[in-house]
């Protein structure tokens, strides 16, 4: 079971491109601090990436605020034009690989998403965009779009698990994005080879699987993501996200098990009506978890422990 320690941080709009949400927690574990990149939006809605670093013995103890976007958005009818949110970090040699999701609008359905690369050459403070373009896009494999990803450097290989909406349902006269989530693989992390092999698959009452996080402990794959049902969840408490748990003994065939999944909303407070995007991290000897609570992020981020 995860030991809730509670929330973390949350932007306060002092900055005035912070207008609400602190989302997608992403950590990257220093040999002195934890620093934590998070998407916020600004007063039109729009995404960009901040970092806070905190204490890695006590993460509420923030040792230091960044003030401003990481990123301008993209260039007008790029795939980021619209929002950018973090999704997962990987040290590369001297460099830090961040993984991000890109957000443009459409007008069949309200948004299309992609993931695209960014590139830190000072430890993570700063970052560039490897291009324009995304690295996994609306293909032949994927042909609606691919959202929140996890990387991970093992066996020489890069490995992803990423978001896959396969297709859009209309509820209450509305489109709703369907999506799973799958595997993909790289030599460097950049140039991805997509199979849309299913890593993980929709239960038949639910309609998102979100924010994939894997570690690897005694040679067995161990996922947390989020799941939600395919309609209302925006509000009702019965159908909004949760956490759920797989285990793979390859990293591509999956086993779901959500009752070992070791954490819930809680009876009040932040996150008591909605949990998701987790983010697990060994930290010391044992593991924390970042997440979400309430109103997808709107509450900011807290974290939980397990020995």
């Amino acid at each position: 079971m995860w030991e809730k320690k509670g929330l973390i941080y949350n932007v306060d709009g002092h900055l005035g491109w912070d207008a609400s949400h602190a989302q997608v927690p992403v950590a990257d574990v220093l040999s002195d601090r934890i620093r934590i990149y998070f998407a916020i939006r600004n007063r039109d809605g729009k995404s960009n990436v901040s970092y806070v670093e905190v204490d890695k013995e006590n993460p509420q103890n923030i040792l230091f605020t960044n003030d401003k976007p990481l990123f301008e958005l993209g260039n007008l009818g790029t795939f980021d034009d619209s929002g950018i949110m973090p999704s997962s970090i990987v040290t590369v040699g001297d460099k830090k690989y961040l993984y991000y999701i890109g957000w443009t609008t459409r007008q069949t359905v309200p948004y299309q998403n992609a993931i695209g690369l960014a590139i830190s050459e000072d430890g993570g403070k700063t970052f560039k965009r490897f291009s324009e373009g995304p690295i996994i896009s609306v293909n032949h494999i994927e042909p609606y779009f691919s959202g929140t990803s996890y990387v991970m450097f093992d066996g020489n290989v890069f490995k992803m698990w990423y978001l896959s909406c396969i297709r859009w349902e209309i509820f209450d006269g509305k489109p709703e994005p369907i999506y799973n989530i799958k595997y993909a693989g790289s030599e460097d992390g950049i140039n991805w080879k997509q199979t849309g092999k299913v890593a993980i698959s929709l239960n038949e009452d639910e309609g998102g699987l979100v924010s994939a996080s894997v570690i690897k402990e005694n040679n067995v794959y161990k996922m947390w993501f989020g799941k939600r049902k395919k309609s209302d969840y925006r509000d009702n408490i019965q159908n909004t996200y949760r956490i759920g748990y797989a285990e793979s003994a390859d990293g591509i065939n999956w086993e779901r098990k959500d009752d070992l999944a070791g954490i819930d909303i809680a009876a009040s407070g932040w996150d008591s009506e909605m949990i998701s995007y987790p983010n697990v991290f060994r930290n010391g000897s044992g593991l924390t978890m970042l997440y979400n609570g309430n109103g997808f992020g709107k509450t900011g981020f807290g974290y939980a422990t397990r020995k």
